[in-house]
């Protein structure tokens, strides 16, 4: 998908007439500009840190949203998604790097949570996402973007009514890795509007 957030409106509007129609927006206010500007045909995903209070904005827009990382948002996206009569397509951010200026759920509380999501009855759990360190190492992003395809099959393997088949992880620097890793949504924006 083509993330958004260093793109003008008039940009995604050229983007979405040359026949790209999956976008990805950071932020809650940029990307109800967005939408409108594009009619709301493409598919949208949000995928930067959602807040709680910012889900009465996003659910109505998006198809998927990739940073699902704390019970409680879960919640309030399962509630607004009911309000709607809609079923939230969910990923749930996994901090595999342990970098502490990152979001995510350390890996071992993955299955936990997952068993928890399961509760939320407008909310379907898709997939797993992760943000690799910028950096050139690309053996340890390599090894970052394996483990998060591993937990997702152990999940699929081990936890009952668990079907995941998404995974989000790699951006414009990395992206190309984390395909071979099994990558089934990319994020990338610097590449493109750079």
């Amino acid at each position: 998908m083509i993330a958004t957030k260093y793109a003008s409106l008039q940009q995604v509007k050229l983007l979405y007439t040359l026949g790209i129609n999956n976008f990805g927006e950071n932020r809650a206010d940029e990307l109800v500009e967005k939408y409108n500007a594009t009619g709301g045909a493409p598919v949208w995903h949000f995928i930067g840190h959602l807040q709680s209070r910012k889900a009465k904005i996003v659910v109505p827009l998006v198809e998927y949203i990739h940073s699902i990382d704390k019970i409680s948002t879960l919640d309030k996206v399962n509630a607004e998604a009911e309000e709607l009569n809609k079923i939230q397509k969910v990923l749930i951010e996994v901090n595999i790097s342990g970098e502490e200026s990152k979001f995510g759920i350390d890996p071992e509380d993955l299955y936990n949570f997952l068993k928890e999501a399961l509760n939320f009855k407008n909310v379907n759990v898709v997939g797993l996402m992760t943000m690799a360190p910028l950096t050139d190492d690309f053996k340890l992003i390599r090894g970052i973007f394996r483990k998060l395809r591993i937990l997702m099959e152990n999940s699929n393997r081990y936890l009952e009514d668990i079907n995941l088949t998404e995974l989000s992880m790699g951006m414009s620097n990395d992206y190309r890795v984390a395909i071979e890793e099994g990558a089934t949504m990319i994020r990338v924006g610097s590449v493109i509007f750079n």
